[in-house]
């Protein structure tokens, strides 16, 4: 069993219930389980009624289980001082101003998101040994895809900036003369040690994508969602990922036989169309559908969650 478990999908499938019912229902088999949210909109909190922040918290009323939630802008903001850091103390002050500068409109770059979250979720996972199981409650799936498709990206970035790096490092050695040891060498260069650093990371983060983690997609009884997950399938394969599992969440519950009137009616016809649709996913789809969960008429919090964690038939042994 991966120790890693991702739940991915379109905005406002129901990731959040679906992610936190699966670490409860962890939690109560046994496994010390650490429920991580990547969602910029922060809803694990809500689920438990309880503020989480960016370090392991114990959810209170549930044993062994433990939440934090990644702030997005808190992770740009540290991923470019980082950045700063780094560069200041190889380049001059008129260059650092200048870097200043760009770093500020790097704040608005598309894709900062994705490579200041994708730092923290690696550090999350290399940081996680003392936890059985790991559940992401991911960002929609767009920037989900992005954030795991950054591995081989930038594994190969990184790939051309060393090798520039060194052959920087060559023309110094040639430039030394006299006798004289060159002033700087690619043995001792700080950047050169940091890109090996961040290559090592994207391979780590690489390999265990693929070998130690499961993918699950959450998707509605609707047209647009079950087009955006098939297409969300094919897309995960191109990275070499594939998808463990479907949750379909929402799912409208029958009216009772002897109900009548346009309410019954219309749920009728509705449930009708969405078991269309459900039997379309179990038939068409070659990745299974592993649970099927009703819509209810409370917020899915305490025994409603519990319930949820009950019937989610997503595996948790070993």
């Amino acid at each position: 069993m991966a120790r890693f478990t991702f739940f991915g999908g379109k905005g406002g499938v129901g990731k959040t219930t679906v992610s936190a019912a699966y670490g409860l229902r962890c939690a109560n088999a046994g496994l010390k389980t650490l429920l991580v949210s990547t969602d910029p909109a922060h809803s694990t909190s809500d689920v438990f009624g309880q503020q989480f922040g960016d370090d392991p918290q114990p959810v209170e009323g549930c044993d062994g289980l433990y939440a934090m939630e990644i702030d997005p802008e808190e992770e740009v903001e540290e991923h470019l001082m980082d950045v700063r850091r780094t560069m200041s103390e190889q380049v001059s002050e008129v260059v650092v101003k200048e870097m200043d500068r760009q770093i500020e409109l790097a704040h608005q770059t598309p894709g900062a998101h994705e490579a200041a979250l994708f730092d923290r979720f690696i550090q999350v996972m290399r940081e996680s040994d003392d936890y059985d199981r790991v559940v992401f409650d991911t960002s929609p799936t767009g920037g989900t895809l992005r954030l795991l498709a950054l591995p081989e990206f930038l594994g190969e970035w990184t790939d051309r900036l060393l090798e520039k790096r060194r052959e920087s490092m060559r023309l110094y050695d040639m430039a030394a003369v006299g006798g004289k040891e060159p002033e700087k060498t690619a043995e001792d260069d700080p950047i050169i040690e940091h890109l090996r650093s961040r290559k090592e990371k994207f391979e780590f983060a690489a390999r265990t994508l693929r070998e130690d983690a499961a993918f699950y997609l959450v998707l509605n009884p609707d047209e647009l969602s079950v087009r955006e997950t098939s297409r969300t399938i094919e897309t995960l394969r191109s990275y070499d990922l594939s998808v463990t599992g479907l949750v379909m969440n929402k799912v409208t519950p029958s009216p009772e036989d002897h109900e009548e009137g346009r309410g019954a009616s219309y749920l009728r016809n509705r449930v009708a169309t969405e078991r269309e649709r459900i039997d379309y996913v179990r038939g068409e789809f070659d990745v299974p559908l592993v649970a099927v969960i009703e819509s209810r008429t409370t917020e899915i919090t305490g025994d409603a969650l519990e319930a949820v964690a009950a019937g989610l038939d997503v595996a948790v042994d070993d």
